[in-house]
């Protein structure tokens, strides 16, 4: 439990029962659904599944795909009595530009200028130039608790004083991949979502925004909280959920205990209730055993909004907080008969009753889950934000590039060699077993081969607890094969396998359930910063120093998607990888690695400020011996500019290191950079090779990872 309070100061929300506030509870008031038929693109086939769509006019001038729009409208809501630039914006998304990605594919467009809006990062980034935000951005993307959990990881960096004011919540659109995707997995209902009931037959997909702001600063007396919130990790099946609820259950019991409750203090359970057979009992299982006989009302809301994957999170965290505003617990709109083995009573018509707090549950495939508390102030608190915690320790770490893993690549990269390129999948997955591997694709092969490496021979005790993943595209091949089959089929025969590794946070579901880690699991996406966004994500959530943290960075070089995808691969070999570091806080003595910066900012006045963060220049010569400088191709004139405005400003005459040139020009280069700078700090001195023909000494000084291009990061690598 944190004695810091975080208030909720704004609240936006978009979804198939209107646009904002007003809207919203007038429709759940009166129990009104929202699912209705699929415009947002054809269906060839058959009559479409009822969908929860949103009705937003279609503005041929706008180049902004649909997940974009959806995020700025609620964004707009959430800020509009207090406009001001946000100090940070962490945003839940699964779809990111898709949908425009996918009517591009269909008709073999090749323009990567029309796929620039494509990465999931990309919807942060368009909110951050909207609203001014310079400060950090983080894309989380944990399939359906994408939302819930951006709103956890928001309310940390509040809570540790990274920020003021942030901007969080959770966006997704309808799209081919998730409509077509669910519809192969036989999950989505066709008379529309029933949850709880005995005749569910499925979910319906559903798309919308949820925004919420949240402030160390009280907006006015008697605001909403954020109460506490925790994350959890089945490390059970890739779509289904562990049939007792087991991870549902860590995650409601880390978020009551985070908001120093029990469960009797708890007024309304807003559940996940998705309406498919698996996830209702497992959750209904949890509900039971944590609550007993007599839970307080619940309900879900799905079948009146559908269910809009990251986006729902965040919707019902919003919809909460009116719960508690306006005294009224939802509908579990499309009940008719409640299923008797789930032994819960859902509210049936909408319930005028004092609510004081509200339990919210979001669970995603890779069993993924987030719970949430928001409810009533606490009364007088304190309002500073907690002590900076002990660095993270390096315990160990694995990279992976084209020439092999971490000794063969430390080998080529200490000789001034080319480590860039393509490794042989076969090499890749040696000592992984095949039956863990047989159904995976090279992503999810990449991130477990950097897992074993990083936690092999490692007693069950010292396995990490959590992971956190960077990856920029995610499981290209997969989305890829599945997109061309859908096409090629006329949308007749996708592949479930296909749409199941697709989601970003598969790979990360993979490495829990190998490595059996049912702490927090986070994937973020963040373009070039994406590694640098989950050490962020790592150093926000690693709180117990006896259970370690693994922090990967991946991302793989699919021949058609990743040149249209990624511009800094267009005119570069193909080339892929990572880096994987397992990290404990404090504990025994060794190598650390802190993220000292990270802000979606460039430029002379951006250096400068990053010059002032790391300690001014004096400090900044006397702390680091050599600097691994990334610049990405896109980006490949600002990141010079800034790159020796760094060097100028600061004085800095020690080797700077430009690691792309090595690695390969791929987004998770970063990760694989920091395992580098782990072996330069460790041996304490640069080889000649990479320092102008003579062995330059570290001398007990540090390694500086630069992080240029679109964002500014700096990575301090240090020995003890």
């Amino acid at each position: 439990m944190s004695d810091v309070p975080v208030y909720i100061a704004g609240l936006g929300v978009v979804s198939a029962l209107g646009r904002g506030l007003a809207e919203t509870l007038h429709a759940l008031m009166h129990g009104r659904c929202g699912l209705g038929p699929l415009g947002v693109f054809p269906v060839m086939s058959e009559a479409a599944l009822p969908v929860g769509q949103v009705q937003l006019a279609d503005d041929g001038d706008d180049p902004l795909p649909r997940t974009h729009r959806l995020a700025c409208l609620a964004a707009a809501q959430a800020l509009a009595a207090d406009p001001g630039p946000v100090d940070a914006i962490v945003l839940g998304t699964t779809t990111g530009g898709i949908l425009v990605t996918e009517a591009l594919l269909e008709k073999g467009g090749a323009d990567p200028a029309a796929f620039r809006h494509h990465g999931l990062g990309t919807v942060a980034e368009t909110l951050a130039r909207r609203w001014g935000c310079r400060g950090p951005l983080l894309t989380v993307s944990t399939a359906c608790s994408s939302g819930a959990a951006a709103i956890a990881l928001a309310m940390a960096l509040l809570r540790r004083g990274m920020a003021r004011r942030v901007l969080a919540g959770g966006v997704d659109s309808l799209c081919r991949l998730t409509y077509f995707g669910f519809k192969s997995l036989q999950l989505i209902d066709p008379g529309g979502a029933r949850p709880l009931d005995q005749a569910r037959r499925g979910m319906s997909v559903a798309e919308g925004a949820g925004m919420l702001l949240l402030t160390r600063a009280a907006p006015s007396d008697g605001a909403l909280q954020l109460l506490g919130a925790g994350l959890s990790c089945d490390a059970h099946h890739a779509t289904t959920p562990h049939p007792e609820g087991r991870g549902a259950l860590a995650a409601m019991q880390a978020a009551l205990a985070d908001a120093g409750l029990t469960a009797g203090a708890i007024d309304y359970i807003s559940l996940h209730g998705t309406g498919t057979l698996d996830n209702d009992l497992a959750e209904a299982r949890a509900v039971t055993t944590l609550f007993g006989e007599r839970p307080p009302p619940l309900s879900s809301i799905k079948g009146a909004t559908g269910h809009s994957l990251a986006a729902a999170g965040a919707i019902e965290a919003v919809v909460a907080a009116l719960a508690v505003e306006h005294g009224v617990a939802p509908a579990n709109t499309g009940l008719s008969t409640v299923d008797a083995p789930l032994k819960l009573n859902p509210v049936t018509t909408p319930l005028r009753t004092p609510i004081a707090t509200v339990l919210s549950n979001s669970f995603g495939f890779g069993g993924n889950n987030a719970a949430l508390v928001i409810g009533k102030g606490r009364g007088p608190q304190a309002s500073s934000a907690a002590a900076p915690p002990p660095a993270l320790t390096i315990m160990a770490a694995a990279g992976l590039t084209g020439v092999g893993h971490g000794q063969a690549t430390w080998e080529r990269f200490a000789a001034g060699g080319d480590c860039a390129g393509c490794l042989d999948e076969a090499i890749v997955c040696q000592g992984l077993p095949p039956r863990t591997i047989r159904r995976l694709k090279r992503l999810p092969k990449l991130a477990l081969a950097l897992a074993a490496q990083a936690c092999g021979g490692l007693p069950v005790d010292a396995l990490p607890a959590s992971v956190c993943l960077g990856t920029a595209w995610g499981a290209l091949s997969e989305t890829h094969d599945f997109l061309q089959r859908l096409f090629e089929s006329r949308q007749q025969f996708p592949s479930p396998t296909d749409f199941i590794g697709s989601v970003h946070n598969a790979p990360a579901a993979q490495i829990a359930m190998h490595l059996g880690a049912r702490g927090a699991n986070v994937t973020t996406s963040g373009g070039d910063a994406s590694f640098e966004q989950a050490l962020l994500a790592a150093d926000l959530l690693a709180a117990d120093p006896g259970r370690s943290i693994l922090v990967l960075g991946v991302d793989e070089a699919q021949p058609v998607l990743a040149p249209l995808l990624d511009p800094s691969v267009r005119n570069a070999p193909l080339a892929d990888g990572g880096g994987a570091l397992l990290l404990r806080r404090g504990g025994a003595a060794g190598p650390t690695i802190t993220l000292l910066a990270y802000r979606h900012d460039s430029g002379p006045a951006a250096v400068q400020h990053l010059i002032q963060t790391l300690g001014g220049a004096q400090a900044v010569r006397q702390s680091y011996g050599v600097i691994l400088a990334g610049i990405p191709a896109a980006h490949a004139g600002q990141a010079a500019r800034d790159l020796s405005t760094f060097v100028a400003e600061s004085g800095f005459e020690a080797p700077v290191i430009d690691y792309r040139r090595a690695i390969g020009q791929y987004a998770a280069a970063s990760a694989v950079a920091a395992v580098l700078a782990l072996r330069l700090v460790q041996g304490q001195a640069v080889p000649a090779a990479l320092a102008g023909g003579v062995e330059h000494p570290l001398a007990g000084k540090n390694v500086l990872l630069l992080g240029l291009g679109a964002y500014l990061s700096a990575v301090r690598i240090a020995l003890p």
